[in-house]
């Protein structure tokens, strides 16, 4: 398979596309907050892909203006389609998502865009062919290092506002539309609003994941968005854990773990993980980090912060 998913470098590469799924789990991991599941964060990896490889190969425009163009085209195409769905919920949700992920792949599939690059070859969107040549980094002599310290800034960035956020009313909101959104209408929250502002941001952090991702490989192609990249993003969460927005952060650690031990089952990986989801869709739905293992966690370090302060008075 020629997607994001197979694509794993020792060392440094190998973080740098942990941070990239973790993005995209984080993505995926906000929807469900709303009580929603999307299978569809991939078109959001693959239009930031796209917007940011035109920015700094097209218009030779910086790596960072390049991120925050494709963040802000993220957020304005989540937003849209956001508004569009916004009657729909359940399967009826999870199932036009996919249409819309696989419209827009289909979409820069057929997109072709070439120029003259100052070198003389050309550069550009190329149909199914993708989008090749995106060398800012070496042109620019970034160092993985230093893309690994970038991407490792934009999740903490992302982890730091989501946590800030969930600590306001907004926050509180949120997780009371994801538990019951009938009671939280009746409560005289607007749901709607609410649903539609988180979207919209998880669209931004799936555009920002696909803009990381298409300048470390240097291309970035149709396959490489397709409809299991979604699969698993929702993956990355369910395992995770959803009480927590380190849960997607652990469900790529995982993932990536077994994709690396599963070397010697050629093939069999995508049934492996298909399976522990199953698993623990059954058996613990919240994922490893759900409600109760927080609770622990928070309960441990209280305790073991209490033990603490009683010592240095002892």
């Amino acid at each position: 398979m020629n997607n994001a998913l197979c694509i794993t470098d020792p060392g440094v590469g190998f973080y740098t596309q942990w941070i990239i799924l973790s993005l995209m789990g984080l993505s995926t991991w906000l929807v469900l907050q709303t009580g929603r599941i999307s299978l569809g964060q991939q078109a959001y990896f693959g239009i930031g892909a796209y917007a940011a490889a035109v920015v700094t190969v097209m218009f030779n425009g910086s790596l960072m203006t390049a991120l925050l163009v494709a963040w802000l085209i993220g957020i304005v195409f989540s937003a849209i389609i956001s508004r569009l769905l916004q009657k729909l919920s359940g399967l009826q949700f999870a199932l036009a998502t996919l249409a819309i992920a696989e419209l827009v792949r289909l979409g820069l599939s057929s997109w072709t865009w070439r120029t003259k690059h100052a070198k003389g070859y050309e550069v550009g969107p190329d149909g199914v062919h993708g989008f090749r040549e995106i060398r800012w980094l070496f042109e620019n002599q970034m160092g993985p290092e230093t893309y690994l310290t970038l991407t490792a800034v934009i999740l903490l960035s992302a982890l730091l506002l989501i946590w800030k956020i969930s600590q306001t009313k907004l926050g509180l909101s949120i997780q009371s539309v994801g538990l019951d959104s009938e009671l939280t209408t009746v409560q005289g929250e607007p749901v709607a609003v609410l649903q539609t502002l988180t979207q919209t941001f998880a669209g931004g952090i799936g555009a920002l994941a696909g803009a990381l991702y298409a300048h470390q490989a240097t291309y970035v192609e149709p396959a490489v968005f397709d409809v299991m990249l979604g699969i698993h993003a929702v993956g990355y969460a369910m395992l995770g854990g959803l009480a927590t927005p380190l849960g997607p952060l652990l469900g790529a650690a995982f993932d990536l773990g077994l994709l690396e031990a599963a070397r010697i089952f050629e093939g069999w990986r995508m049934v492996i993980f298909g399976g522990l989801v199953a698993l623990f869709l059954r058996w613990r739905p919240g994922g490893l980090l759900n409600h109760a293992a927080v609770s622990h966690i928070k309960h441990f370090f209280i305790q073991r912060r209490k033990s603490d302060e009683h010592s240095k008075f002892a």
